[in-house]
């Protein structure tokens, strides 16, 4: 039966920050104040850095950029907005929420801070896969080449840690040997390619907004939004895997069942990002964390840490177009750079405590 065909009842205290429980016939969901504010308030700011990104150096006026979105400007306005500017922009939106969900997805599941797809090899499994594709096959595939990758390397590192049920520091060093190990793969297509596609393999392989176009944003989209609608339902038995498994099991929970399917989500959203941009690094493993402080909540916290990527990577993307260099960095570069301060400044802090 329809959620509408019966009335829900709503309990909590959301003024107070309680959690405010929803409930009616095939709905159960717990909605807490604070991290859908902080939800909002990141979404708000990521969307502000794309605002910023579409109006950068004053080629064209903001009242022609609002124009141009909605059909009203100049021809010369509508193709720099529409063509060259919006699709990058989107993409670099739609791919960060995509890393910042993976992230978000691969922590809770390893219960570890370290757990993100490019430092547990996930990342480079599905590089590897839509290298095979670029460099010797049909572009059109380079998607179904990521997640088939990032698919065979999961399996690759379940394959190491055995039982590990995907859990604890076993699950990074197995990552991070078969991340090494597909680095090796990769540069060796590399080696093997023609110049022409092997510089352009490199450029994407350092993770670049550069290419974006129309024709990208719209898949890339629809498998955000599926795989998150997917993922919701799923990350609240997640969430109760903490308690244990035999815990988590008296209440309902399969164990590995659940955690067969956070893998194969995760997967799927690394997938779309490295299929779009490339393996962009780090806004995977900074944005739930980031996302986790501001919000203060515990568990997953699956839309906080997307919202959170997003505008990490729009941020990022922002300041790689805006730095006076000979030519736009890779947003790659900015993401790189900013991760190695952010894992420095937890050094620190850890040394301090």
């Amino acid at each position: 039966m329809s959620v509408l065909e019966k009335p829900v009842a709503v309990r909590g205290r959301g003024l107070s920050g309680s959690p405010v429980a929803v409930r009616g016939r095939g709905l159960s969901l717990q909605i807490r104040p604070r991290p859908l504010a902080v939800t909002l308030l990141l979404a708000l700011l990521a969307a502000g850095s794309g605002a910023l990104a579409l109006t950068r150096d004053g080629l064209v006026p903001p009242a022609e950029v609002l124009g141009a979105l909605f059909g009203a400007g100049s021809e010369q306005a509508a193709f720099v907005v529409l063509e060259l500017r919006l699709p990058r922009v989107a993409l670099g939106l739609v791919v960060g929420a995509a890393l910042g969900a993976a992230g978000a997805l691969f922590q809770q599941l390893s219960r570890n801070p370290l757990g993100s797809p490019d430092i547990v090899g996930f990342n480079s499994g599905a590089a590897t896969g839509a290298l095979l594709v670029l460099l010797h096959g049909d572009p059109a595939y380079v998607a179904a080449g990521a997640a088939g990758g990032g698919l065979a390397a999961a399996v690759i590192v379940q394959l190491l840690v055995r039982r590990g049920s995907f859990r604890g520091n076993r699950l990074i060093l197995a990552g991070i040997a078969v991340g090494s190990l597909l680095a090796s793969v990769n540069a060796y297509l590399l080696t093997r390619a023609a110049l022409d596609h092997a510089q352009s393999a490199q450029l994407w392989l350092i993770g670049s907004l550069g290419s974006a176009e129309r024709h990208q944003v719209l898949p890339a989209l629809l498998g955000l939004g599926a795989l998150l609608l997917a993922a919701l339902p799923v990350v609240r038995r997640l969430d109760l895997l903490e308690m244990g498994d035999e815990a988590a099991g008296s209440l309902g929970v399969d164990a590995g069942r659940t955690r067969v399917l956070v893998l194969l989500i995760a997967v799927g959203l690394s997938a779309v990002a490295v299929s779009a941009a490339g393996p962009i690094v780090f806004v995977a493993l900074c944005a739930p964390q980031l996302a986790r402080r501001l919000s203060r909540g515990t568990g997953t916290g699956l839309l906080p840490a997307a919202a959170m990527g997003a505008l990490l990577l729009s941020a990022s993307d922002l300041v790689a177009i805006s730095l006076p260099t000979a030519g736009p960095l890779p947003v790659g570069v900015v993401t790189g750079a900013l991760g190695g301060v952010y894992l420095a400044w937890l050094l620190g802090r850890g040394r301090r405590r």
